[in-house]
């Protein structure tokens, strides 16, 4: 097959045929689109697009800016509002700029509005001055009101047709991205004829999708309507104006004129009808492709509609709605169903439309709700082609049913009950990234609370940062200006980015400065509009810049903490007054404020994680050689780490002596703030970054596969639905985006979803991706239920989410999941936190063949891709196209190879490197074995799917006895040894077979008797297996720095009274080496650390640990045993070093009180254990 010749300039040059681009990528296609068509008019307008960004229109900053050659070369101006008042102000201005045509540079300027829906909200005022005052002849205006129906990526769901007729702005609801260019045309075309405001409603449904889309130049032909009046002093703009004048003006002529445009031009129009149609469906945007989608679930073609006698209208204008095409749409019909998603706009003008009809020819109308009251269609939530399609099942039963309707209905019945069981106990919810500023910037000291805004931040309100409540932007704080008069609390910290602080929320500051209400604004200023992509500011801010503003406005106390104090530049103006502070003092600095009457500001000073991470990778700013590892064999697991630096790239290593933690070195980001844990496992690696397999190396391990077979082809003659199922930040949408690139350059149709926003940050995002060699046969970009053919998990829990499973139909949907066991962010206050695998598992089994355990032709396939991609690659960002290379060498993809490459190439990033990931994907899944012999020929450990990490109870009491002898001598050994082989005895003449308590025991035992001194400190880094580490993940080269705190010379924290970390630098090393040859020294007079408080009570807790369990074999029984197997567990949960480990052992010592009290009565511990 030839493949497409394609180029990224594509979406903007082309000028015929079809393009691939995206929503966002669409709107800026389209000023250029409008351009052209007013110089083939011979008409030289200029383009003016200004607002604020916010999903679903998060990425216009982005887009438009990447596409400044092209607006440029067609006299579009992009400015990034400060805020969406302002910016529709502006807009509002563009339109006057041919009031005094000597001196206009131009012939009009069109003009492009965008703004999510609480910014629809804050601009009315200005959208009605704008709308009543008008367009200009040769300009016209779109404002695309962003809306988020299902609250994904906001703070409340969003719904903008009702302000937007509150300013009597007609309305038009593009369904996809084809026709956010095909309506962007008409809305022009509509605004200038009129003289109105044309509102556009972009949802993620038309904005983050993406589709093949025709380009043809005459594709939309404006006509003129010669059935309106038009006044002798026209529509629009002018000046003077008198206010009453401009109102009968757009309540008498513009709507009208709106409206026999949109008549005209045929934007609302039936799309399928009978030759004795009975029941009609009316329609718009989303909930028309929903409409689409539930009739093709339930088997209703043109045929058998035909035969129902259904008729459906596609509204693309819901207000004003045209009266003409409804009436006509009406007659004959018995009923009328209205399927809207949120609050009706649609129904109640059908209805009164429809009223003054006669009773014998005016249809029954039914929408939100039925005849009886039911509540069929709600307003809340959203609607999905599910809902859909039983609500049209249902009203079709009046008129006849089929076999296909209903065995659809049986199935969704069935996937829906199927799904209500599902419980896989965990939810990978939005995250901070790793590294992120505000891991650190949004504590609080104890004591305290916080109050959340809008931005990255606001996720503060589901983790542990004592912080409640949240305001809408920019009005961040007013709320405690009417609250603390009424509490007995007496202060609030706030956070507030600096985006928003630019914005407006300085105005917030102004009126808690005029309240005199005690309060600390955290403004985080962290140098990047990081929640919707990165984007630079809007204007000119600094941390400098704020201090001497919020000091205007007067804040008396103003402080600035970063992670580097010591950056500024002298002579940088700051406020008067100003304290400079390292983050690591952040929680005194707070202290100190909170107590401090009226308003204080404290200016948190630290770039975006994922703006640090694109700036390096651009090479525009230094990538420190430093990378933090943390020695696994001194490492107790206790989660501290995580506790310290709340961050994802802390991840769980199991090993034969428990959990662990490590560094994700692909995900880490360098903020160290992980290193502030309280454990001396942590060193810092410099000079040295992680060592890269021979096997990543280009051109390398081709000869283990010298003849790989062709990849077979998926059929897509009818739509192949594909769903993507992953992590966000991790590369999900890229994945997306090359299918969709390679099925385009196919000369295929294609369109899709990216369900992302919020989830962005670490939760859960989908992508559906639907081809077809037919784009016509392309309807809603949603996959339906159990329309999915394929299942690409890049990720286990969201594979596993109801989400995919809903998608999925055994018998039909085949599936290649991720089998790495990625933590949710969780995982970073639960060390403990279980990673339900074989519920998963068991769940996407059941969703793909039909059955929970996998059968001998199982449809799903499980591999270790993340594992694969870091041993095969030297980076887990290989991972998905891994995974996207074994579902292409499966035949899962409608695609072919070389597609694929052309796609990877065009994309631009790392081609080399991703089409490597994608050849071993493909070799995995022809001969898995092979690959593995690769890794193990290269002298990797080979990675086995299931890591068995602990043998049977013996070699478990073994291999810990022989680390007893390495701890201190054999004498210390034997005495473990022998009370585990007493403790097997008792528990065998209890329980024959048993051997949980043992194995408990063994465990235990020896984590209360290999207590981490100095001594074993040293042993653990200097036995040779920590160096070994060192050399095996990082290049040559490494210097280390090691984080430590030792008793006898570590200072204490002034607030905390807790030991303070240091830096040791690489003599360290050599001081570990003479510190553990002195382990004889160990409980001996001359044992410099034993008298330290810490170490006695690490000592008693080991002897009270022994008494204990001799008191539980002596009296052990049947009834009693699962109780013992608790009681002997406890020490299990007290990890950590200095404070930490004393904090979780008064928690074990509570709970060991309780149960050796149910042990003493001579409770059941079957019972108790319930």
């Amino acid at each position: 097959m030839t493949l497409l010749k394609v180029s990224l300039d594509d979406k903007f040059t082309k000028e015929d045929g079809r393009i691939y681009l995206n929503g966002t990528q669409a709107l800026v296609r389209l000023t250029l689109m409008q351009r052209r068509r007013d110089l083939a008019a011979g008409l030289n307008t200029a383009g003016y697009v200004t607002g604020y960004r916010g999903s679903p229109l998060g990425g216009m900053d982005k887009e438009f800016g990447a596409a400044a050659r092209h607006l440029n070369a067609h006299h579009v101006k992009f400015h990034p509002g400060v805020n969406e008042d302002l910016a529709a102000t502006a807009i509002w201005g563009s339109q006057q700029a041919n009031l005094d045509e000597n001196l206009a540079k131009y012939d009009g300027v069109f003009g492009m509005w965008y703004g999510k829906g609480p910014g629809v909200d804050r601009s009315g005022d200005v959208f009605r001055h704008a709308n009543m005052a008008g367009t200009s002849p040769n300009g016209g205006v779109l404002a695309l009101a962003g809306d988020d129906p299902s609250c994904k990526s906001s703070t409340v769901p969003s719904q903008s047709e009702h302000a937007l007729i509150d300013a009597q702005i007609p309305i038009l609801h593009p369904a996809d991205t084809q026709e956010v260019l095909d309506y962007g045309i008409l809305g022009w075309a509509m605004s200038r004829y009129s003289g109105c405001w044309v509102g556009m409603k972009c949802i993620t449904d038309n904005i983050d999708s993406s589709a093949s889309v025709a380009v043809d130049p005459h594709r939309i032909e404006i006509v003129t309507p010669t059935d309106f009046e038009m006044p002798n002093d026209g529509l629009h703009i002018r000046w003077p104006d008198q206010p009453m004048d401009a109102e009968m003006r757009l309540h008498k002529h513009k709507i009208s004129a709106a409206l026999a445009f949109a008549r005209t031009n045929n934007i609302n129009k039936i799309t399928m009808d009978s030759a004795k149609p009975r029941f009609g469906i009316i329609s718009t945007g989303k909930s028309y492709l929903d409409t689409l989608q539930a009739l093709d679930d339930l088997g209703i073609d043109a045929a058998e509609a035909n035969q129902l006698g259904l008729r459906l209208l596609k509204v693309g204008m819901p207000w004003p709605l045209e009266k003409e095409i409804i009436r006509k749409f009406c007659e004959g019909l018995e009923e009328v169903l209205i399927i809207e998603e949120k609050r009706g706009v649609i129904e109640n003008q059908v209805k009164e439309q429809l009223y003054n009809w006669r009773n014998d020819v005016r249809p029954r109308v039914i929408g939100k709700f039925d005849e009886t009251g039911e509540w069929i269609l709600p307003s809340a939530g959203e609607l999905t082609p599910i809902r859909i399609a039983r609500v049209i099942a249902s009203r079709l039963r009046s008129y006849g049913t089929s076999d296909s309707i209903i065995s659809r209905l049986g199935f969704m019945n069935d996937k829906e009950s199927d799904l209500e069981s599902l419980d896989t106990e965990i939810t990978r919810i939005p995250y901070f990234c790793s590294g992120c500023p505000h891991n650190s910037s949004t504590k609080v000291p104890q004591g305290s609370k916080a109050a959340a805004g809008i931005g990255c931040h606001y996720m503060a309100i589901w983790m542990d940062r004592d912080t409640e409540t949240f305001t809408h932007m920019g009005a961040e704080g007013t709320n405690w200006i009417g609250q603390a008069p009424f509490t007995k609390r007496d202060h609030i910290f706030v956070n507030i980015g600096d985006g928003t602080y630019f914005h407006s929320g300085i105005l917030a500051i102004r009126a808690a400065v005029a309240s005199g209400v005690n309060i600390t604004y955290k403004i985080l200023f962290n140098d990047a509009v990081a929640m919707t992509g990165g984007q630079s500011m809007d204007g000119p801010l600094s941390p400098a810049i704020i201090t001497r503003q919020v000091a205007a406005e007067g804040v008396k106390h103003i402080a600035l903490a970063s992670d580097e104090p010591d950056k500024y530049t002298v002579g940088t103006e700051w406020a008067s007054g100003v304290t400079f502070h390292h983050r690591r003092d952040l929680d005194a600095l707070q202290r100190d404020f909170r107590d401090r009457p009226g308003v204080s500001v404290i200016v948190y000073d630290q770039t975006c994680a994922a703006e640090k991470r694109r700036r390096r990778k651009r090479g525009t700013l230094p990538n420190p050689a430093k990378r933090a590892f943390i020695n696994e064999l001194v490492c107790e697991g206790c989660g501290d780490c995580g506790t310290a630096s709340n961050c994802v790239s802390i991840t769980p290593k199991e090993t034969e002596l428990g959990r662990k933690r490590a560094i994700d070195q692909s995900a880490c980001n360098k903020d160290f703030t992980c290193i502030e844990g309280f454990c001396p496992s942590f060193v810092t690696v410099h000079g040295a970054e992680p060592r890269k397999p021979k096997s990543a190396a280009p051109g390398t391990g081709e000869t283990p596969f010298p003849a790989l077979p062709d990849a077979p082809v998926a059929g897509s003659t009818d739509p192949y639905s594909i769903v993507i199922a992953g992590v966000g930040g991790t590369g999900v949408v890229t994945i997306s985006a090359l299918l969709a690139m390679a099925a385009h350059m196919m000369k295929k149709g294609v369109t899709v979803l990216d369900m992302a926003g919020l989830a962005q940050k670490n939760g859960a995002v989908y992508s559906h991706v639907r081809v077809c060699d037919d784009p016509e046969k392309l309807h809603a970009v949603r996959i339906g239920a159990g329309g999915a053919d394929a299942l690409l998990g890049c990720d286990m829990i969201t594979s596993g989410s109801f989400e995919t499973l809903s998608k999925l139909q055994a018998g039909h949907t085949r599936a290649v999941v991720n089998g790495q066991k990625t933590m949710t962010a969780d995982f970073t206050r639960d060390p403990d936190l279980n990673f339900p695998e074989r519920r998963l598992q068991k769940a996407i089994h059941l969703a793909v063949d039909g059955v929970e355990a996998a059968p001998d032709n199982t449809q799903v396939d499980f591999i270790e891709a993340t594992a694969l991609a870091r041993d095969l690659m030297g980076d887990t960002i290989g991972a998905n196209l891994f995974l996207v290379g074994y579902a292409l060498q499966k035949g899962l993809l409608p695609l072919t190879v070389d597609a694929l490459h052309s796609a990877i190439e065009l994309n631009g990033v790392a081609p080399e490197f991703n089409k490597r990931a994608l050849l071993w994907g493909r070799r995995a899944a022809h001969d898995t074995a092979a690959v593995r012999a690769v890794l193990a020929s290269a002298a990797h450990q080979p990675v086995s799917p299931t890591e068995a990490l602990e043998d049977d109870n013996i070699t478990l009491s073994k291999s810990r006895q022989a680390e007893l002898v390495k701890y201190h001598n054999a004498a210390y050994a034997k005495t473990y040894a022998d009370f585990v082989f007493d403790v097997a005895a008792a528990e065998e003449a209890v329980a024959p077979g048993a051997t949980a308590l043992r194995e408990t025991v063994a465990k235990a035992l020896f984590k209360v008797m290999a207590i981490k001194d100095e001594y074993e400190v040293a042993r653990l880094y200097t036995d040779g297996r920590f160096e070994k580490a060192i050399r095996d993940q990082f290049a040559d080269g490494a210097e280390l720095t090691f984080h430590l705190a030792p008793p006898l010379f570590a200072e204490r924290d002034p607030t905390t009274g807790h030991l303070r970390k240091k830096e040791y630098g690489p003599w360290m090393f050599t001081a570990f080496k003479i510190l553990a040859s002195l382990k004889s020294l160990r409980g001996t007079p001359f044992d410099i650390f034993g008298g330290t408080e810490e170490r006695k009570a690490e000592r008693a807790h080991r002897d009270d640990y022994m008494s204990t369990l001799q008191h539980v074999i002596d009296g052990l029984n049947i009834k009693n045993h699962e109780l013992a197997i608790d009681i002997a567990g406890l020490p299990l949960s007290v990890r950590g070093f200095g404070h930490v480990w004393e904090k979780n052992r008064q928690i074990a010592e509570t709970r060991h009180r309780a149960l050796m009290a149910l042990f003493n009565a001579g409770a059941d511990g079957r019972v108790a254990a319930e």
